[in-house]
């Protein structure tokens, strides 16, 4: 038998090939006990269903019910051990976990207890056949695999050291990942809450939280007297676009950054009536499907030549002297917002008037708070994106092992 491309040194026998049900002493299904019966869901077993499990994460399962001893003994599920592996067979097939603790399942699962292979390989060797057996499935009539055909299919697995030390290996890349995933989550909320409690609300003159050594009120001022509003790109059939000098900043660039990313441009023939944009520009969307989604805004960051604006934006460029990054973030706060979704009109539709968005006042502070609130937001933005970059690495990285680790 051929050995994986990638493998721990000090290793060199051939692997085994089982059937799946000759690796567990025990297997187990599950069911729905009656939900009309409060009493059932009033118990200390974790009862599983599908939606408790994450794709991905073989880990930590976190059960959101519980049910009743009477519950087991009364319905079709099982109390299943602990130290088993839950599998998805129906409703989310491809979705397993391992399960540290005892516990009970719906219907849409199988679980393998009594493993006689070590159980961290198991799970992951399990996790790269279930991806197989969900494409399989996907796209056709197929709603999921049955018992049968599930132990039936093939194993390949080394000895027991081995075993224990990709295992081990791979589950450490599940712990990397978890905890960037949970720094980066954490990291948002902390910016959620600041981005409410630093700048004034509900008519306040002060924010709640403060930088030492500011004491000054913050000033009220209309967009529209502080700056002047140009379009976006006009005049353009699609064959103008995918070519040319020139650049654009995409829609999908200003919705999803406080501050334009220059690597979200497409290409575009330069075109000398177009409005090119500017360092400090600000870019608002006109329309979205939802209000929630309309007068996001986007901040460009510095100059650059032939750069223009979609059109599905409109441009905004201040004639007063702002922190960039402070101007990028008040824009996003809670309270803005709320203001862009109240302008926004439609029925299938959401759109905004710039007219209207010129009549909103935003919260100023004196330049040098304006500074300092604006990087200390931008340091945040830094930290998630470092999370969320070094997840995405690890999570390449595991894909690549399971390919080349297993047979």
């Amino acid at each position: 038998m051929e050995n994986p491309k990638i493998r721990f040194k000090g290793f060199t026998k051939d692997w085994e090939q089982r059937k799946l049900g000759e690796i567990a002493t025990e297997t187990y299904g599950g069911g729905t006990p009656k939900t009309s019966n409060e009493e059932f869901w009033k118990g200390d077993i974790p009862w599983i269903q599908s939606s408790d499990l994450i794709d991905e994460c073989l880990f930590d399962v976190r059960p959101r019910k519980c049910i009743s001893q009477e519950a087991v003994s009364k319905s079709a599920t099982k109390l299943v051990p602990q130290n088993s592996i839950a599998i998805v067979t129906r409703v989310g097939v491809g979705k397993l976990a391992f399960m540290p603790f005892s516990y009970a399942t719906s219907q849409d699962f199988l679980s393998l207890s009594g493993l006689k292979i070590d159980p961290e390989f198991t799970v992951y060797a399990l996790y790269k056949m279930m991806q197989s057996v969900s494409n399989e499935v996907q796209g056709t009539s197929i709603k999921g695999v049955t018992k049968d055909e599930l132990l039936a299919k093939k194993i390949i697995f080394p000895s027991c050291n081995e075993q224990k030390k990709i295992g081990a290996y791979l589950h450490s890349l599940d712990n990397l990942i978890t905890l960037h995933q949970r720094k980066c989550e954490q990291t948002k909320k902390l910016k959620k809450y600041m981005l409410q409690k630093m700048f004034p609300q509900n008519g306040a003159k002060v924010p709640e939280i403060r930088f030492d050594g500011f004491t000054y009120d913050w000033e009220q001022r209309k967009l529209g007297d502080m700056g002047s509003t140009y379009t976006g790109l006009s005049g353009k059939t699609k064959e103008d676009f995918g070519h040319g000098d020139a650049k654009f900043i995409t829609y999908m660039n200003v919705f999803s950054n406080p501050v334009a990313n220059l690597d979200m441009t497409e290409s575009v023939e330069i075109d000398s009536k177009q409005n090119c944009v500017k360092a400090g520009d600000v870019f608002f969307t006109t329309s979205s499907e939802t209000p929630e989604e309309v007068g996001m805004s986007s901040v460009m960051p510095e100059n650059a030549d032939n750069i223009y604006l979609n059109s599905f934006c409109f441009g905004y460029r201040p004639t007063e002297k702002f922190d960039l990054n402070y101007l990028a973030y008040v824009l996003r706060t809670e309270s803005f917002r709320k203001e862009m979704t109240f302008l926004a009109q439609g029925i299938s539709r959401y759109n905004i008037s710039k007219n209207k968005v010129m009549e909103v006042e935003i919260p100023i502070p004196s330049l040098d708070e304006q500074s300092r609130v604006g990087q200390y937001f931008k340091n945040l933005d830094t930290l998630i994106t470092l999370h969320q970059r070094k997840c995405d690495e690890l999570k390449k990285m595991k894909k690549y092992m399971l390919q080349n680790m297993f047979i």
